[in-house]
């Protein structure tokens, strides 16, 4: 290789910026050198540093953090492009995961910029957890001359929007920090947002704090610059379906499909944990009744095609916000609607319950093509928990998709707009657009004898699949327990003969199910932790990591009430104890999350 060759003999590199580099490159094929290559030209001409590592040397006068909070990869990505702003500025910055950050840290910052979305019932994203609740708690101590600023992330169609940010924001404050730029809560459409907010808070740093350069090896460079894949959630991978196979029973409540994708020639790689975006269009029929009820033949020009190739693939219809019932009320001056509009807990409600079609139904409207496109938000896509490990399946991603359907009043069922496209209007080896949204805060022990207790009811048990060919191929020694349940063992028993094969061979050490449906008494997953209590506790005092993947409101609640009980009492503490056990099991990365 004779980008190689020429690197190694560079005079400016020591011997072991010369050993990492060669390390690094031995890693890479053709195309990726070539990518690193220009990668390096680039940063050469422009004088800008490729990436501020941890223990950078910076100026005397202070230096930038940047902490990030994500849930589905969208504050990650804000905060990195922040410190690409501040990097241009000649700033010495460190972009870091709240995951990866010790709170007393705080501290010895001196400037702060705090990315974090919301979820669930405004609560903070599982990687913010611990520090949210040292700074809640007061643990951090006092902050007097830390200058701070928060952008939040949220999704208006939702009560608590934009909530962790205030709360941050709020809770730094209190702490004795200086609000340096104002605080920003940002809606789903945040990119042009995001990008004026960092750039306006990094000139308000720019202007308190001294310039300095940060410094990382050449290494590093290289493996930032890796990292970038071509394909990405704005330029996604046109991969084929291959297989979709419902996996409940004919007379199931649910119709979850086993979903298989072809990666073939993309280059995407992924690891257990991670998920899958997956594009999608919107149903030809819900398109058609939109257009109906709006007054709309679909043949309307707009800046982005006609309308119809617009709803179908660039708009939300599915996911009803706040903002398009009172945008329709404005427009319509429809009085009952005007009074619903101005009524917040009824508009959270209908919000909660209905899709964009049931509020057009209700209040019929005729709209032009800009004010239509005007009410409804960008199409996003939706992420799926990996249910497979590329070390078994190679250039093949799997997915575990609980197809949504809604029942209405006048017997027709609404259904979920990417579960449904998966499950009953793509075609095998149709095209579908994905991208990998990787997911540091969800990973396997790296050393494989590390036992590992997984919870996933429903769905919640994709990734402990892509888990458990992971250990499979990697011949961990580590014991596995997984927990799983379901409504009924005959009909929603997810990859039974899978999981049998696991217990037969070893691999799989204890299988604890709960079909809540199968008995008079309701029996869920919860109920089995506390049953297996003092087992549990012996398996987290022996080192266990503890995983749960499934619905965020409910049984990931439940699961953490009963084994905070477990912790208790099998041992002994008080339930303040319990918790703090709790946290620092999570600190550890020994208790991690992936819930929705």
């Amino acid at each position: 290789m004779q980008l190689k060759d020429s690197l190694t003999n560079l005079a400016p590199l020591s011997d072991e910026q010369q050993r990492q580099l060669n390390q690094a490159l031995s890693t890479l094929n053709t195309q990726q050198l070539v990518w690193v290559s220009g990668y390096l030209y680039g940063l050469s001409q422009s004088g800008s540093q490729p990436v501020a590592a941890t223990g950078a040397v910076t100026a005397p006068g202070g230096s930038l953090t940047i902490l990030y909070g994500s849930q589905t990869g969208n504050a990650k990505g804000v905060a990195s492009a922040i410190q690409a702003q501040a990097q241009a500025r000649g700033l010495p910055v460190t972009l870091t995961s709240m995951a990866d950050y010790k709170p007393k840290q705080l501290k010895k910052e001196t400037h702060l910029l705090v990315v974090v979305s919301t979820y669930g019932e405004g609560e903070p994203p599982e990687s913010a957890v611990d520090l949210f609740e040292q700074l809640k708690k007061g643990k951090v101590g006092k902050l007097e001359g830390l200058k701070f600023a928060v952008l939040g992330l949220g999704d208006s169609s939702y009560e608590f929007f934009c909530q962790t940010g205030q709360d941050f924001d709020s809770l730094l404050t209190k702490a004795g920090a200086d609000r340096i730029h104002e605080l920003a809560s940002l809606d789903v459409d945040y990119q042009e947002a995001a990008k004026a907010w960092g750039e306006q808070a990094v000139n308000a740093i720019a202007a308190t704090l001294s310039a300095g350069v940060a410094t990382s090896s050449v290494a590093g460079a290289v493996q930032a610059a890796v990292g970038h894949s071509q394909y990405d959630k704005a330029n996604p991978f046109p991969a084929r379906l291959s297989v979709n196979q419902k996996i409940t029973g004919r007379d199931s409540t649910k119709d979850i499909r086993h979903i298989e994708i072809s990666l073939e020639e993309s280059g995407l790689t992924y690891q257990p944990g991670d998920a899958l975006g997956v594009w999608f269009d919107n149903d030809a029929d819900l398109v058609g009744e939109v257009l109906a009820l709006s007054g709309r033949s679909g043949d309307e020009a707009t800046a982005h095609g006609s309308l119809r190739e617009v709803l179908t693939r660039n708009l939300e219809l599915t996911r009803l916000h706040g903002g398009f019932i009172t945008g329709l009320a404005e427009i319509s001056g429809n009085a009952a609607l005007k009074d619903l509009a101005g009524d917040k807990a009824q508009v959270n409600a209908l919000v909660a319950s209905a899709q964009v079609v049931d509020v057009l139904k209700r209040f019929p409207t005729e709209l032009s093509p800009e004010q239509l496109t005007g009410l409804l938000r960008p199409l996003t896509p939706r992420l799926y928990s990996i249910a497979s490990a590329q070390s078994e399946v190679e250039e093949e991603v799997h997915l575990t998709v609980g197809v949504v359907r809604y029942p209405q009043e006048d017997g027709t069922v609404r259904s979920g707009a990417a579960s449904s496209y998966l499950a009953d209007r793509l075609a095998e080896d149709a095209e579908v657009r994905v991208f990998v949204e990787h997911n540091d805060n969800f990973r396997l022990p790296a050393n494989p004898d590390t036992p590992v207790i997984m919870v996933g009811p429903g769905t919640g048990i994709a990734p402990f699949r892509a888990f458990m060919q992971e250990r499979e191929t990697q011949g961990a020694e580590g014991k596995n327990w997984l927990f799983f349940g379901n409504p009924h063992f005959t009909q929603d028993f997810l990859y039974q003969v899978e999981w049998q094969r696991y217990v037969k061979s070893g691999l799989l050490s204890k299988i604890s199910l709960a079909f809540s449906r199968d008995q008079a008494n309701k029996i869920y997953v919860q109920d089995r932790l506390r049953e297996a209590g003092l087992e549990l506790y012996q398996w987290l005092e022996a080192g266990a990591h503890f995983y749960v993947c499934g619905d965020a409101n409910h049984m990931a609640k439940d699961v953490q009430e009963a084994l905070l009980d477990v912790i208790a009492e099998h041992g002994h503490k008080s339930r303040e104890e319990a918790e703090e056990y709790l946290s620092e099991l999570r600190r550890a990365k020994r208790y991690q999350r992936d819930v929705y």
